[in-house]
């Protein structure tokens, strides 16, 4: 392993976990959105990653939830049908909550990671600068 591979593995965990909390985000944001029976439900985005063979991690693709969603009955909702039914995303709080907080925690610990790199290679050069 190179001297900078720390950072370069660190860097491409820190923009995985930034994509994954901004999913996230977008997901939580739209949980309750509302369509018609007519119209796909808000689609839930889910990122896939996938580990380099040198190091690291990339976002390899975003999957999307079901269009189905899940069909509610609401009759004075202004987008029900005539069965007075609306199209709901399928996307569970809970799940969303608990990946919030392990991408979270990801993310933290790659910037300890990236700090700990810095302080690493700066104490290498002050030594190599006789300090």
């Amino acid at each position: 392993m190179g001297a900078f591979d720390m950072l370069r593995i660190a860097n491409s965990s820190l923009g995985m976990h930034q994509t994954w909390l901004d999913s996230l985000a977008h997901n939580i944001s739209n949980a309750n959105t509302v369509t018609s029976t007519a119209e796909d439900a808000f689609q839930g985005q889910m990122v896939v990653a996938t580990a380099r063979p040198e190091g690291g991690v990339d976002v390899s693709g975003i999957r999307l939830s079901d269009a189905e969603g899940v069909l509610t009955h609401a009759p004075d909702h202004p987008l029900a049908d005539a069965d007075g039914m609306v199209r709901r995303p399928d996307i569970d709080m809970t799940v969303q909550m608990s990946s919030l907080i392990q991408a979270q925690r990801g993310f933290q610990a790659s910037v300890t990671v990236t700090k700990t790199a810095q302080d690493t290679y700066s104490a290498a050069i002050q030594i190599g600068q006789g300090r």
